[in-house]
């Protein structure tokens, strides 16, 4: 890895553990647009804006708080991103993934990532919950690209089984315990900021996609990369381009997540406690 992301990362880690010198977790979250809302659910050690952290950017995104919270979930600790960064924010994927690398360089094991998406899928509802089981890249460009050859991680990552089996199959079967309607799909990553046309979204259909969004793939490719488990998460807020007659709304996205923020939480949690204060 190139000495100066070396270096910022480990500024920002030091600054991250000095808000709370004895904590310790190994489970991380990232809460995507509009379920930021599981925050409430924890007991809150330290809260840090990201403008405070060395080499955190500011989020702008709507739905995205931009904090860093410490926390203890249940008497298990869990480090969370309430609010991430974004291509179509006019950031580099080196600048979108720092804050993965340093989760990853505090002792992060899992982490649960969490999106809202547009539904492809014809038999998704708006509202429903999409357990990601592989993605696209449309973007076509690697976070890892240009790491360097001391990169503490893997830059040639193998990526078959990017999203953890086993979490998949145990998130599955907390939301059958509760009755949650849920699917498993593959999500596809564009840049955006402006949404998909309908013959784009026909042709992510014929290419294998169920959901479109503009974030997660970069996170979880460099989650991956230190050997992270994934657990993918999508929230299908509205009906991609040309499925209905609807036109797009970026307040139509945070609604409905927020809408949705209980069996939500719900899930996250149940998921937590499944895993105890063993991540590995």
């Amino acid at each position: 890895m190139r000495a100066d992301l070396v270096e910022k990362i480990e500024r920002a880690r030091q600054y991250i553990l000095s808000r709370n010198p004895f904590f310790t977790g190994e489970i991380g979250i990232v809460l995507g647009s509009g379920l930021g809302y599981f925050v409430n659910e924890v007991k809150i050690k330290a809260k840090i804006s990201y403008s405070d952290i060395p080499g955190f950017l500011e989020s702008t995104a709507p739905g995205h708080q931009g904090y860093l919270i410490l926390g203890e979930y249940k008497n298990i600790n869990i480090i969370i991103m309430q609010g991430r960064l974004h291509y179509y924010e006019g950031y580099s994927l080196e600048e979108i993934t720092f804050p993965i690398h340093v989760l990853a360089n505090i002792g992060v094991k899992s982490l649960i990532i969490s999106n809202a998406s547009g539904g492809i899928n014809t038999e998704y509802f708006k509202g429903d919950i999409m357990i990601i089981k592989d993605h696209i890249n449309f973007l076509g460009f690697n976070p890892l690209r240009g790491v360097g050859r001391s990169f503490r991680g893997v830059q040639f990552q193998d990526m078959t089984t990017a999203y953890d089996e086993d979490y998949r199959k145990k998130i599955d079967l907390i939301a059958q315990q509760k009755s949650i309607r849920i699917h498993e799909g593959v999500y596809l990553f564009v840049g955006g900021p402006s949404y998909e046309t309908p013959a784009e979204i026909n042709f992510f259909r014929l290419s294998g996609a169920d959901s479109v969004g503009m974030s997660t793939v970069p996170e979880v490719i460099v989650a991956r990369s230190y050997n992270i488990r994934i657990l993918g998460l999508s929230c299908i807020t509205n009906m991609a381009s040309g499925i209905t007659k609807n036109c797009l709304d970026e307040s139509e996205v945070v609604e409905t997540a927020f809408l949705s923020r209980s069996k939500f939480n719900s899930l996250v949690g149940d998921f937590i406690e499944s895993l105890g204060g063993d991540a590995k």
